[in-house]
């Protein structure tokens, strides 16, 4: 069993204000492997008040002072990055080998594209007219919350550009995963992150996040979560009219045209969707198919659903684990029901749990077809493997459906024409659009439209999300 009852505040592992421990449980085994503290508001005080006292000094530091703080995290990050692969397959169940090679590179990605954001960032620069300077200045205290299904890859997000701006902050981890952030503050200490700089005081929404948005002395929340969360911190951060950036749920449409490569196309849909076992906020979960290559799509989806392998964790290889929790097993099977309930067809998968594995929150890899945009398997973020598939008739049928949704984070296009691609692009209400299996570096920017949030993350855009802009005149 890990013992972790420490919060990191003022340079210092201490001592909850009040002790209230929380088991971590292992969703391959559904056995606890390590303890926590879950913080108070106390704790947020004592976490906001080491962050206000550092904001001073750390706001006037140079550029390079700021630089090479990250790149002796960096080089942190990447020598003891085998034991940031296993906090992120203890906490989430994240496969081995997908921790090694997707999890785990991220944090190291997100220092690196900000280091080189924060090297060519003017925070000074005349006004268009001139006569004024505008000057870029860190934001003040933040509030950092993240989830758990990637989990440092949102930590590092929002650390690495708070610590460039020139930030103070309160990071306040999933409290279901929390084992790869008390790892990253490790990291921190050990680069000589100043007293007060970066604290980090687990918790639940409740009792450490409300304290965290509502609270005077912080000046900006950065929130990722789900939607209805994210309504939660908006509402209590308005008191103060701080800040708040957002990056929310999605229920993001996947555009498959007949003029695509079928097979190939198909297959990088449904590994989009099942990867990180459907437990990503951008995952193309509904898959739109034009009609004259339907029938063909939904027979190849299931076969293709049907090979996807679900195995052990702590097995080296292309699988997938277990979704995280007992309580999130229990909505997507919620959630297939549901969906045959109002007459979706099942084509591969189902409710209850794969084939010899009666232990652990593993799911079906499961796919739906003829649903319809209004049932509620395409209009809620299931969060697990779960794929919609939905016929559609023309080009601009495509596009409304893609629409209409009340998210935005992302949207996905099939085709073999390049023309098309760039139409279909410019016209769906999504943050990011991905074109016949395409990925972005960490300096593009990520965030979503409609109540999928607000503000960009990674590189520049998301430095500038924690800078002030001010102008000087005269």
């Amino acid at each position: 069993m890990i013992e972790k009852r420490q919060f990191y505040i003022g340079g210092s592992w201490v001592d909850p204000v009040e002790a209230k421990t929380l088991e971590v449980i292992n969703p391959a085994t559904e056995q606890p492997i390590a303890v926590i503290s879950l913080g108070s508001a106390a704790d947020v005080d004592k976490a906001v008040a080491a962050a206000k006292a550092a904001f001073t000094d750390w706001s006037e530091t140079s550029v390079d002072e700021r630089a090479a703080l990250l790149e002796r995290i960096i080089a942190i990050y990447k020598r003891r990055s085998e034991e940031m692969d296993e906090a992120i397959r203890l906490e989430m169940g994240a496969p081995r080998s997908f921790a090694r090679d997707s999890q785990t590179p991220t944090g190291a990605g997100h220092l690196e594209a900000t280091l080189e954001a924060l090297k060519h960032h003017a925070f000074e620069r005349p006004s268009p007219r001139g006569g004024s300077v505008l000057r870029h200045e860190p934001i003040g205290v933040c509030g950092l919350i993240t989830p758990w299904n990637w989990p440092i890859n949102q930590i590092a997000a929002k650390v690495a550009p708070a610590l460039a701006a020139g930030c103070t902050m309160v990071l306040k981890p999933s409290e279901i995963a929390p084992l790869s952030g008390l790892l990253f503050a490790e990291f921190l200490d050990e680069a000589g992150c100043p007293a007060g700089v970066f604290n980090l005081v687990n918790g639940d929404g409740p009792g450490v996040g409300m304290a965290m948005s509502s609270h005077p002395d912080i000046d900006m929340m950065s929130f990722t979560g789900s939607t209805r969360a994210g309504i939660s911190v908006s509402q209590n951060a308005a008191t103060t009219v701080k800040r708040v950036a957002q990056e929310l749920g999605g229920k993001s449409a996947n555009l498959l045209f007949a003029d695509a490569d079928l097979e190939t196309a198909l297959r990088t849909s449904l590994s989009g969707c099942f990867s990180n076992t459907g437990q990503s906020c951008d995952a193309p979960t509904r898959l739109l198919v034009e009609r004259s290559v339907y029938d063909e799509a939904v027979e190849l989806a299931g076969k293709i659903a049907a090979e996807t392998k679900v195995g052990d964790p702590a097995e080296e290889g292309d699988h997938i684990g277990p979704v995280i929790s007992d309580l999130q097993y229990e909505k997507i099977q919620g959630h297939i029901e549901r969906g045959l309930a109002d007459g979706a067809r099942l084509v591969a998968g189902g409710p209850g749990k794969p084939k010899g594995f009666e232990t652990g929150y593993f799911v079906q890899p499961t796919v739906f077809a003829d649903v319809t945009n209004q049932m509620s398997i395409a209009r809620n973020e299931i969060f697990g493997p779960v794929l919609v598939m939905i016929p559609f008739e023309t080009e601009e049928d495509a596009i409304a459906i893609a629409n209409d949704t009340p998210y935005g984070l992302a949207a996905y296009i099939q085709t073999g024409d390049p023309e098309r691609a760039k139409r279909v692009a410019r016209k769906l209400r999504a943050g990011s659009v991905y074109i016949n299996g395409a990925s972005p570096d960490y300096d593009v920017p990520f965030g979503g439209y409609k109540q999928s949030g607000n503000g960009r993350e990674f590189g520049e855009f998301g430095l500038e999300d924690f800078l002030e802009l001010k102008a000087i005149t005269g």
